[in-house]
């Protein structure tokens, strides 16, 4: 059994012309041209005279407002043609219309194999243009897995060491599968993971993460501990740093109510103080 590469659409969300913005479009292709995927970019962000609370009679700063944000779709659009001109890959670019900008991103996102999209980090003067919880409304809503990018900054090609936060649940699972072409191309892969070892109520060969992995070229080292600490998010991000990793693979978990968003303890850890890529899925 071999896994082939990721040949579908690659999606990566570019709020605002920022560095950040930048970076995620450079993250995302980079990992087309290694898996011979396309990119499609898409332009998602509130208008700013929804963000920031402009009554509808202030009709000159709401004129203001609209002008500053076609200036940063312009300015975004003039980074994106920079960046793709001599990318070598299929490259496209599309906007939001809608003023949901959750809603259609989320419709696009249905359509990608994988997002690349931002942690949220220090504010921008116009980055309330994109709500804080967008990584978890999209992974939470689209059912796509997602590489979350640290606003710290991060390498252009992540995943050299991998971690991978592991227990035998649907979105772990899912996530591993989505990275699967990260972690052949990684040099070390760590898997961690807490309790008991998996279900041995199976008699005969059991299928399990360790021969999953191997199937697919990826050899990983194991560190297993006795139980699940109750601060498994500060943990997680104690133990890929001593690892070195640059790259952590886990399920998110949580679900969404309207616009709440209730996520696990290690998931929410983790989306707020992440400092390496985070390659999630729910």
């Amino acid at each position: 059994t071999r896994y082939i590469g990721v040949t579908g659409v690659q999606t990566c969300a570019l709020p605002i012309s920022t560095p950040a913005a930048r970076q995620r479009l450079q993250v995302a292709l980079g990992l087309a041209q290694q898996q011979g995927a396309r990119l499609s970019a898409l332009y998602a962000t509130m208008p700013l005279f929804l963000a920031a609370s402009v009554p509808p009679d202030a009709a000159a700063a709401m004129a203001m407002l609209v002008e500053v944000d076609q200036e940063q779709r312009a300015a975004t659009r003039n980074m994106f043609d920079e960046v793709v001109r001599t990318c070598g890959i299929e490259a496209t670019w599309s906007d939001t219309l809608d003023l949901s900008m959750f809603r259609s991103f989320v419709h696009q996102a249905l359509y990608a194999d994988l997002l690349v999209v931002g942690q949220p980090g220090e504010r921008h003067d116009l980055a309330a243009s994109v709500p804080a919880d967008f990584p978890e409304y999209v992974l939470l809503t689209s059912g796509r897995p997602a590489l979350v990018l640290p606003h710290i900054g991060c390498s252009d090609t992540p995943g050299t060491i991998a971690a991978i936060a592991w227990k035998p649940t649907r979105e772990a699972a899912r996530a591993v599968t989505a990275a699967l072409p990260m972690l052949q191309r990684a040099s070390q892969v760590h898997v961690l993971c807490w309790g008991d070892p998996e279900d041995t109520t199976v008699a005969g060969e059991r299928l399990e993460l360790g021969h999953y992995l191997a199937l697919h070229g990826v050899q990983a080292t194991w560190h297993r501990d006795a139980s699940e600490p109750e601060a498994l998010g500060e943990i997680l991000l104690s133990r890929i740093s001593d690892l070195g990793a640059d790259l952590l693979v886990m399920g998110c978990y949580g679900h969404s109510r309207a616009r709440e968003w209730i996520l696990g303890g290690a998931s929410r850890t983790i989306l707020a103080s992440m400092t390496v890529p985070v390659l999630m899925a729910h």
